[in-house]
C-alpha cells in the first residue's frame, strides 16, 4: 500500500512517502502561500504518487495542542480526500528531526526539517 504523511505548518508542509511499508523517504516540502494553495498542491501530490492512505501528524500534549488539532484538522477538510485517512502523535518530531540532521546541512526554511519530521511521524506509524 502507497502511503503518505504531513506535517501541517503554518508556513510549510512537510511530505513523506513509503511506497513498500518498509523504507520512508521525506520528499520536497510544500511552500504554504494560503490554505486553499496548500491544499491543491496536497491533492495533486496525492494523485500524482497514486497514495492509498494519508497519515497526518497532529499534536498529542503540550501548550499548544488544542489550537494546532483544530488548525490541522480544519486544513484536512479543505483537502479532496478519497483515500483513508489516519491521525498520528507528531509530539517532538521536529525537534527529532533537527538533532538527527545537526551538522548534516544548515537547517534553512525551506522544508527539509518538515519533510524530515513527516518521515518520523510516518515511521512511528508503521513502529519502523
Amino acid at each position: 500500500m502507497k502511503l503518505a504523511c504531513i506535517d501541517v505548518g503554518l508556513k510549510r508542509i512537510g511530505i513523506a512517502i513509503c511506497l513498500d511499508e518498509k523504507t520512508v523517504l521525506p520528499l520536497e516540502a510544500i511552500l504554504r502561500k494560503n490554505r486553499n494553495q496548500a491544499a491543491k498542491e496536497v491533492n495533486l501530490f496525492l494523485i500524482e504518487w497514486g497514495i492509498e492512505q494519508i497519515i497526518i501528524g497532529i499534536p498529542k500534549g503540550g501548550s499548544c495542542e488544542d489550537e494546532m488539532s483544530r488548525r490541522i484538522i480544519h486544513f484536512v477538510s479543505l483537502l479532496e480526500l478519497t483515500i483513508p485517512i489516519k491521525y498520528q502523535d507528531e509530539q517532538g518530531s521536529s525537534f527529532e528531526a533537527k538533532e538527527l540532521t545537526k551538522g548534516t546541512f544548515k537547517h534553512k526554511k525551506d522544508g527539509r526539517i518538515d519533510s524530515i519530521a513527516a518521515k518520523i511521524i510516518l515511521e512511528r506509524f508503521l513502529k519502523l
